[in-house]
Order: structure tokens, then sequence, then C-alpha cells
């Protein structure tokens, strides 16, 4: 029996809060309504969570819930034992199934749980044409989801190989059980009401959204160590944070935690250096101390001190792999910030920091965006590649300014933390 449940209390503690993740991915997360399917992905590891969204979607409506698992163990065989013209392709049907079921009204919701470092000793060559292959095999259903035609949502399960990278100095019973008590807290399922708790939540990173779309900032500038970068706004581009309405009416968070306001970067108008600070776990490799330098919106140099080989695949993916599609605001004084620890996941990473990704960007955050063809939201700044990849550039020495669209520089952030009401 694992150490953390020999105390009877604490097997049912763990399983109370469990539930609650479960209900708060699907009533909070999703926003499940009557009648819809529900596709699920997963790691083996993470069965306990699922069974607790499969019980809560049926409860909620569901018509049917189907959960495609997958093995880190396997992928690793794929890598070691895998013929070499294997690594060009993908489950092309399994990613037009699942296209076809969002077409049909279908909510998606991924479990989360990698070991950050699973690839870090295969070949960077293989691990970036496979996942090359994935990203365009996939790229039918992941434009419905970064375009919000469904709701959807993303939620995290303690893993025995994630836990160990997050608490190396711990007994890895003794790691899961503190990993999965710090998702509880950062998801709020440790409050006396979670759902009211998640209300609230959203209702501050809205009031947000709201003052920064008033202020519709030309650009954002970035000053710290090693980052002196200047963010460039789409034209019409809107901030967004909390939950959201999809375009098939469901009110969803697609982040479950989520701490962020964020937005879309014109494309051709990012000028100036950046260095990450904190590191990037990128299918399973671990990518540190990132610094780019960016010239009319596309890096132009890159380095890094750990993964930079894959790091430079990942730039080389597409054209748009070098410019940006999102841009987030984080204050320093975030719960997962708060917490010390280092995640080594970007869904928890991510919240603890303001952060850029590289490659494909959300209509949702173009002002009827979700009504404008590919070369209208091209017009606007918006990018487009087969990746989207966060990584964070916040910190307490990070400062934040808004430049107005008459180029006057006002106070966002200082020291990581907002300045504005």
């Amino acid at each position: 029996m694992n150490e953390q449940f020999r105390n009877p209390t604490d097997a049912a503690s763990h399983a109370k809060l469990l539930d609650r993740l479960g209900e708060v991915a699907v009533r909070v997360g999703l926003g499940l309504k009557p009648g819809q399917e529900l596709v699920v992905t997963a790691p083996l590891d993470a069965v306990a969570l699922v069974r607790r969204i499969t019980e809560h979607a049926y409860k909620a409506g569901a018509s049917l819930v189907t959960t495609i698992f997958s093995d880190e163990e396997s992928a690793l065989l794929r890598f070691r034992n895998g013929r070499d013209e294997s690594f060009d392709t993908a489950p092309a049907w399994l990613y037009e199934g699942m296209a076809a079921a969002y077409r049909n009204g279908a909510a998606r919701l991924a479990i989360v749980g990698e070991d950050p470092s699973l690839l870090a000793k295969e070949d960077p060559e293989k691990v970036s044409r496979a996942n090359r292959a994935r990203s365009k095999a996939y790229m039918p259903a992941l434009n419905m989801i970064a375009g919000f035609d469904i709701n959807w949502t993303i939620v995290s399960a303690a893993t025995p190989a994630w836990a160990r990278t997050v608490f190396p100095d711990d007994p890895e019973e003794v790691a899961v059980a503190k990993l999965w008590q710090a998702i509880f807290s950062a998801s709020r399922v440790d409050t006396p009401d979670p759902i009211a708790a998640w209300e609230t939540h959203n209702a501050a990173l809205q009031a947000r959204t709201r003052t920064l779309n008033e202020k519709n900032y030309a650009a954002l500038h970035f000053r710290g160590p090693g980052t002196d970068l200047r963010v460039g706004l789409a034209d019409g581009h809107e901030w967004n944070g909390g939950s959201t309405r999809a375009k098939n009416g469901v009110v969803c968070n697609a982040n479950i935690p989520t701490e962020e306001v964020f937005t879309t970067p014109h494309k051709d108008r990012v000028e100036g250096v950046v260095s990450s600070t904190k590191p990037l776990s990128y299918n399973g490799t671990l990518i540190q101390d990132i610094q780019v330098r960016f010239e009319a919106g596309r890096i132009v140099e890159s380095k890094a001190r750990t993964g930079e080989a894959v790091l430079n695949k990942v730039l080389d993916t597409d054209e748009g792999a070098r410019r940006l599609g999102e841009v987030a605001l984080v204050p320093y004084s975030s719960p997962i910030s708060q917490s010390g620890l280092l995640f080594f996941n970007t869904l928890f990473d991510e919240n603890a920091s303001s952060h850029i990704a590289l490659g494909q960007a959300y209509s949702k955050c173009i002002r009827n965006g979700g009504t404008m063809s590919e070369e209208e939201l091209a017009s606007h700044g918006s990018n487009k590649s087969l990746i989207h990849i966060d990584w964070m550039i916040g910190s307490d020495q990070v400062d934040v300014d808004g430049v107005t669209q008459d180029g006057r520089a006002e106070p966002l952030m200082r020291g990581g933390e907002w300045v504005t009401s």
C-alpha cells in the first residue's frame, strides 16, 4: 500500500480531492452540456482521475466518453527500436477521427503529466521528425481547438516520473503525494466550494482583460536581466483570461489551473532580445536558459544551455515557428509562483510567470476572428504554425510597459506585479 494512504483518513481525503478535481474539470473546465460526447486523452498513470472525470461527465449528461491512453515506456521503445523511416509517420486515422468528433460537437479534455526528461537522451532529429509528423496529422483537430470551435480544457495528474522531477530528494511515494497536493491547491479544489472559488477567480481575470482591452495598447515592452523585448500587438487584438465562450456557445476554462490574461502579438512587429526565466519541458526534453533575438517579428538568433538542438529543430518546424502566437501576463504573486515549486510542466509554470508562445495564434484573440479567413487573420498580424509552445519570460525582476497607440509608455507591471488597477 502507498505510504501516503496508510492512514485511512489520508486516503479518504485524497479520494475526495480527486473527485472534486474531476468535477471541476467537467463543470468549470469543459462546461459540458447534456448530450455532448467527450474525447479524453491521458497517460496510463492518470486512470484514477480519468474515472472520476468520466463519472462526472456522465452525471452532467454526456452521451459518450471515449478515452485514449498513452504510455511513455512504449514511446521510448519506438525511439530505440523503430525503423528510421517510421519517424516521418503519425496515426492520421486517429487524428482524423478526433477532428470528426469535434466537427460533430464533441468536447475535448486532455490530462497531462508527462516525464519532463523522457526523450532527453534520444536523437533530436528523430524527435523533431516525429513531432512534425504528429503536428501535421493533428492540424485539422488543432485548428478547431485553437479557434475555440469547441469547448475544451487541460488538467493535470501527478505521475511518478513527473513527481520525481519536481521533488528529486523525496521517495517516489512522498513525491507523488506532494505533487497531487500542489495540483489540488493550484486547481482550487482544496477550498470549501471549488465551483464558487472558480467563479470568483474568473471574474477577477475578466476584469483585468476589460481594463487591457480599454487601453488598446499598440505594444508591450518587457525589460529585465537578458531581456529588452518589444512585442507589437495584432491589429484588433483582444485580451482574454479565465473562462471563455466557445463558438458552440459553451463557456469553458481551457486551462485548469489558470492565472493568465493573454492576447495575440503581431507576427511582424516583435523586436529585441529575451531570456527565459524557467525551463521549458517540451515533449520529454528539458530546454533551459533560452535566449533569442527577434527582428521584424522573426527569431534570427537562438541558444539554450540544455536542449539547444531540440529548440533549433522546433524553430525549423515551419516559417511560423519562429514567430509569436501569444503573449500572456501573469503576476509574480500568483499562487503557483508563490508555491516556490518549479513544475517542469508548461500548464503550471506558464501560470507562475508572464510568457510568450511560439507558433499558432488563437483567432479568439482577434475581434471577430472567429468569422475571419486565414488570409484575413494574417492581415491583422495573426501567426500560423504547426506548433504552439509557451515559454516563460516573467519574474520578480521583469518590468512591463504598455505602449499606447501614440507611442507613450505606461507602467503595467513592476517587479512582476500589476501597477494598474
